[in-house]
């Protein structure tokens, strides 16, 4: 069928507002490479729209008004005969594909493909538009067939093409309007099928990282367990602050919080990979410096880089839970409370450095007196970083004692507690906290 394919000059039709349509009859080596070195080099809001045409009919040629876009450019065109010169022309500035649905199919490909199986392509009438869709999945295509071909033209649509023209109907306003839709519809789809692809990922993300938070192991201990924790990175679920708890068979319970250094996917796994470290080693009877030592050991090998280390804060409260020893490395204090007291920190003089920074460190453990009744909280930095207004100061440790007094004079404990203390921090900051949260209360009461 005659069809357009681009001028090397302008002829008389084209100068008084008539665009020359016809087909190639040559390869068409030399014909797209100017349009396709300007088009590529020109701004993408700037370059007009651009045509491929594929079909295989060399003789005639259909004139047709002047195609222009909605700005009034007049709309490139270039022509293949075949999907191997289809394949080369289809450079990124080509915004549609004008398919003729009578094209053989005449790529070796297709022809290696119709030799094995003959009669599956025989019935297939729509097998070049297939081929066509996997060679430019991200390209508007539409079809041209002839009106006694109404059914098959339909069918082409719900395999993947945006719309079809009829050859008889054809003319310059009605293709260009067409290219127009196909393009947009084209545009929408690709956007609608990265936002499903985006939702699944955030779904499957989100699944997976609520499956890499810790349920804690207390089973049998009277110390009632909290947590919050609120990743600074933004739409994520897990940081580089990691906690856990466990209660091993003599009746101690170990608890323990840390933090990566950093904010990113690779700080949150590795905080993965040394909590579960850490309750591997607790469980196997490791405790204190020894197994801070076996941490150190752990991210030493699991580190994207040498300059990554972590801090880390374990305590372990005897079995009659009145006791408790305390390492700190490079980490910030626990902070106590007791009824009738105001709360404050434990002593942290003495602690070791952060995991990570100096080889065959040492992590003291110091023992600390609970008592009777008393709620320990372990927290990160995060959480006492936050701005105070609009200045440079910060929260800081004396500054969250005194928020956490007060919640304690109002009643709170437990989840209320650490909700109420996560949300002022917040509140004080003027906004969301920028680094990771992770704060964990236990508490006893004695019968």
């Amino acid at each position: 069928m005659p069809v357009p394919v681009p001028r090397q000059r302008e002829t008389p039709a084209e100068a008084s507002g008539q665009a020359v349509l016809h087909t190639a009859t040559t390869t068409g080596t030399a014909t797209p490479a100017t349009a396709t070195t300007a088009t590529a080099t020109a701004p993408p809001h700037a370059s007009p729209l651009t045509l491929l045409v594929i079909e295989d009919d060399p003789a005639g040629g259909l004139t047709v008004p002047e195609i222009l876009d909605s700005d009034g450019h007049r709309i490139r065109l270039r022509t293949a005969r075949n999907l191997v010169e289809a394949e080369r022309l289809l450079t990124p500035d080509v915004h549609c594909i004008l398919l003729d649905l009578s094209l053989p199919e005449t790529s070796p490909r297709a022809t290696a493909a119709a030799t094995a199986t003959a009669t599956a392509t025989a019935v297939d009438q729509l097998a070049i538009l297939r081929q066509v869709l996997r060679l430019a999945p991200r390209h508007a295509v539409l079809v041209l067939t002839s009106e006694a071909d109404a059914e098959r033209a339909a069918e082409a649509v719900r395999v993947g093409a945006q719309d079809f023209l009829f050859r008889d109907e054809l003319d310059g306003r009605l293709l260009s309007r067409a290219i127009r839709y196909a393009v947009e519809r084209k545009r929408a789809d690709i956007a609608q099928y990265k936002l499903a692809e985006s939702k699944l990922r955030a779904q499957e993300n989100a699944r997976l990282e609520r499956g890499l938070l810790p349920t804690p192991l207390l089973e049998g201990s009277d110390l009632r367990f909290a947590a919050r924790y609120r990743p600074g990175r933004s739409r994520a679920l897990l940081g580089g602050d990691f906690y856990d708890a466990v209660r091993t068979p003599d009746g101690t319970v170990h608890a323990m919080i840390g933090d990566v250094c950093g904010h990113g996917p690779d700080e949150a796994a590795l905080g993965v990979e040394l909590r579960i470290a850490w309750r591997a080693l607790t469980l196997a009877g490791l405790c204190g410096d020894d197994l801070l030592a076996t941490l150190q050991e752990v991210l030493e090998v699991e580190r994207p880089c040498e300059e990554i280390f972590a801090t880390l804060c374990t305590v372990d409260i005897s079995p009659d839970g009145r006791h408790a020893g305390l390492c700190l490395a490079g980490h910030p204090a626990p902070l106590v409370s007791r009824p009738g007291r105001a709360a404050r920190l434990l002593p942290y003089e003495n602690s070791g450095p952060a995991l990570g920074l100096l080889p065959r460190a040492r992590w003291p453990r110091r023992q600390v007196e609970l008592g009777g009744t008393w709620s320990l909280m372990l927290y990160t930095d995060g959480l006492i970083e936050g701005r105070i207004g609009e200045g440079k100061e910060r929260l800081g440790q004396d500054g969250m004692v005194e928020m956490i007094n007060r919640h304690l004079d109002r009643g709170l404990s437990g989840e209320g507690l650490l909700e109420a203390s996560v949300t002022e921090a917040r509140r004080l900051n003027g906004g969301e906290l920028t680094d990771d949260v992770a704060v964990v209360l236990l508490s006893r009461t004695e019968a």
